[in-house]
């Protein structure tokens, strides 16, 4: 099946299910300040950048995979 979206709004509400995973994740390892929409914004700054032609399952294995010690680094600097 071949995904395409129009905004980068209809690509996050696609990955929400996904992003709200890594944040109950977080939340167990006991990172309670890290939210889904700052797993959101670190991906899209630093991780897909430059990213062209990104495939849903590539995005959704990004947020699954995402490293709390570089988005907690990332938050740090914002």
């Amino acid at each position: 099946m071949n995904y395409e979206f129009t905004s980068i709004d209809e690509l996050f509400d696609r990955v929400k299910p996904a992003l709200h995973a890594k944040e109950v994740e977080f939340l167990r390892l006991g990172y309670k300040n890290v939210k889904y929409i700052d797993i959101w914004k670190y991906l899209i700054e630093s991780k897909w950048r430059y990213g062209k032609n990104l495939m849903l399952s590539e995005i959704v294995n990004d947020i699954l995979h995402a490293d709390i010690k570089k988005i907690n680094e990332y938050l740090k600097n914002i």
